[in-house]
């Protein structure tokens, strides 16, 4: 969709024409003047006139700007960009239908002559644009779904998606703002002044609508605001690891976190090298607990990829990531665990020995456990994991120890699992032990079979003494006493 978005109306003209206030004639005063109180003003005061907003739900017709005289334009422009600025009621299709026909046709204009890029927007045009945008983008949410039925967000069907009404004006402004930012007629230095860290920080509040439509433009638009202003890219970081504390540890819900992960992802590939601290804590303290909430599912892949960016990046990170993992791991969630299972796989692709022999012995108890789940789908991708030629290179390399930890599992699975899949499977996982160590594996067994023994031993004692204080009860005579079989 990133490349859907950005490749359309790339065609620009080959002659730019640069619409600028019309030049002040010395014998006629203007009227009125525009204050800006956002900056100092540009220029003369009598070459900038003022525009009334007009009251909202009353637009007027304006013409094209190609009609009107070029010492027009620079004044018809914003009266455009005002007009847009009109507020409707979208709950009912049909009230200010004309009205509302009026300012997507405007909007539909701005957009085509920004795309077109023949021609080139003093400050001042800049400056309204940028209000227009903000008072259509920068409103109130309506309550999510899950706020009234008790859900969790991303557990909503697709029937039941939330679209928002206004789109057909939204996705024009959207469209119109994301033409400005990648525009190579677009001069940062002098964006940046109203392209603030208070505009970004509003964008990513809107991450959190429902509409995918609109979550999918704002990826788009703040990917490529990170790329182009570099001023922001510490802003954006930080407001984003602010958005996944919030969700982690106080809401567990919010829309936008799939998209927020995609933008990251794209960022972490650009991180330098050796990595920066803060970006080692970024994945720490955010990227990693991550996993806690219950919605993982909806963002996961996301998320996945982040994760083995990192590693990538540094290897020596693996032992924090499989950790990190592990300390998050569900307990009674079959779904999650198939998703973290595959993770694992993702990241051990990419370990070192040298990091695999840090994390290996709490790695392998967490995985003998999955191989006896009486689900056997958990089971059946856990013992998948020794189809990975790189991961079964790692096992063979630290045999002395991996095997230990798990034989017991693979024991009691041909023993005693439910699923003849399972059976099958483990049966193949413990040949192949058996012709990288056949010693090693005679061993494990003989140790399995005394711990058998001695366990059965102590079942024996625990029996004989339960009876021997049954036999001392009753010959006291207790006659409240309830004896067990």
């Amino acid at each position: 969709m990133f490349n859907k978005i950005i490749k359309r109306g790339q065609k620009k003209g080959s002659k730019q024409e640069l619409i600028e206030p019309p030049n002040a004639n010395p014998d006629v005063a203007p009227s009125v003047t525009v204050n800006h109180a956002s900056r100092a003003s540009i220029g003369s005061p009598a070459a900038i006139h003022q525009i009334t907003v007009p009251n909202s739900g009353v637009v007027e017709i304006l013409p094209a700007l190609k009609e009107v005289p070029v010492a027009d334009r620079h004044v018809l422009f914003i009266k455009k960009l005002q007009l847009c600025c009109v507020s409707f009621d979208f709950s009912e299709a049909m009230k200010n239908a004309r009205e509302k026909e009026i300012k997507r046709q405007t909007l539909s204009e701005l957009v085509d002559l920004v795309q077109s890029g023949s021609w080139k927007m003093n400050e001042i045009i800049q400056e309204e644009m940028i209000k227009m945008i903000s008072v259509n983008l920068f409103r109130c949410l309506p309550p999510s779904s899950h706020e009234n039925t008790g859900s969790t967000a991303g557990d909503g069907d697709d029937d039941d998606m939330y679209l928002e009404p206004s789109w057909p004006h939204l996705q024009m402004v959207y469209e119109l703002l994301l033409r400005y930012v990648v525009s190579s007629d677009t001069d940062t230095k002098v964006a940046k002044r109203y392209l603030d860290h208070s505009f970004v920080l509003k964008l990513l509040d809107l991450f959190d609508s429902e509409d995918p439509r609109e979550r999918e433009y704002l990826k788009t638009v703040l990917h490529r605001v990170y790329g182009k202003f570099m001023v922001h890219r510490p802003c954006i970081r930080k407001a984003i690891n602010n958005i996944f504390y919030r969700f982690i540890f106080e809401t567990e819900r919010h829309s936008g976190i799939g998209e927020l992960l995609e933008i990251l992802g794209s960022i972490i590939n650009g991180f330098a090298l050796p990595m920066k601290e803060e970006h080692k804590l970024f994945l720490v303290r955010a990227l990693i607990p991550l996993h806690k909430p219950k919605s993982v599912s909806s963002y996961h892949q996301q998320l996945s990829y982040c994760i083995i960016q990192f590693v990538e990046k540094d290897f020596k990170l693996s032992d924090t990531v499989i950790r990190g993992i592990l300390r998050y791991w569900p307990v009674t969630n079959c779904g999650k665990e198939l998703l973290f299972l595959g993770e694992l796989e993702e990241v051990l692709e990419v370990t070192q020995s040298s990091e695999f022999q840090r994390c290996m012995i709490p790695l392998f108890r967490q995985i003998s456990r999955c191989l006896t789940s009486p689900n056997f789908q958990v089971a059946e991708r856990a013992l998948f994991l020794w189809n990975n030629d790189h991961i079964v290179s790692l096992m063979s390399q630290n045999r002395q120890v991996v095997l230990p930890v798990i034989f017991e599992a693979l024991e009691k699975n041909v023993r005693s699992h439910w699923n003849q899949a399972i059976h099958g499977l483990t049966t193949n996982v413990q040949r192949m032990f058996h012709e990288m160590d056949s010693e090693l594996f005679e061993e494990c067994q003989k140790e399995y079979y005394e711990k058998e023994s001695r366990a059965a031993e102590l079942e024996e004692k625990r029996k004989l003494i339960w009876q021997r204080l049954e036999r001392v009860a009753a010959q006291a005579g207790r006659d409240d006493m309830v004896m067990v079989n």
